[in-house]
């Protein structure tokens, strides 16, 4: 039977419930109800933005967009984003949907971060940052109805969620902190690392390789 959270049925494939068990058995209970609630935000989202992301493809963006944060899918060598969208994109391949459909997916995740963006793209892209805006930073929660948000949040609690993901953001990306070069991951490294210096733009400018 199809759960249904605050009006919004969870995607019952074979495709979204091995998503749901791979996500909840691999990471922590918060980043899999953060992620469940980025779905289901990013859902409710999508109707008020008049926009129709594609159910499955919003449920797989919205469950491993976080992955990159915590092992076994962490990669040191590159912004936890990526990590998270190449893990999507091999999950949905060896799923069989290939192409467009897991592009639009590595590319909702690989820009969560970025603002403005996501919103001029494909729904899922639009719908996933929408979602994660909604849960991280409370953004146009006036939107939403207090018992859409009541739902949600029984459902799937945020206990201490903001200190508890700024906690996770920093343990994800503190021993790797050039990758957050012009990102608000530099943020997170900035107020909870005492020796974290940012990369400045201006003196990349500055001291490369153009002699003049």
């Amino acid at each position: 039977m199809t759960q249904t959270i605050a009006g919004i049925a969870i995607p019952d494939s074979s495709l979204a419930v091995e998503a749901t068990e791979l996500v909840r058995d691999t990471t922590n209970e918060l980043i899999f109800n953060h992620s469940r609630r980025v779905f289901l935000f990013g859902s409710l989202r999508a109707q008020a933005l008049n926009i129709t992301p594609e159910p499955e493809l919003l449920y797989v963006a919205a469950l491993f967009h976080d992955l990159g944060l915590v092992a076994p899918y962490k990669n040191v060598a590159q912004r936890f984003e990526l990590d998270g969208a190449g893990h999507a994109r091999e999950f949905l391949t060896s799923h069989g949907i290939s192409g467009g459909d897991a592009d639009e997916v590595w590319t909702a995740i690989a820009l969560h971060t970025t603002p403005e963006v996501p919103y001029r793209m494909s729904p899922v892209i639009a719908a996933t940052t929408a979602g994660v805006e909604a849960d991280v930073l409370g953004i146009n929660l006036d939107s939403l109805s207090e018992s859409q948000i009541g739902a949600i949040t029984a459902a799937h609690p945020r206990p201490d969620f903001k200190k508890r993901i700024l906690q996770a953001f920093f343990d994800g990306f503190s021993d790797r902190p050039d990758t957050t070069f012009g990102t608000v991951n530099a943020d997170v490294l900035e107020h909870f690392q005492a020796d974290f210096r940012r990369i400045d733009f201006v003196d990349v400018i500055r001291n490369s390789a153009w002699s003049e």
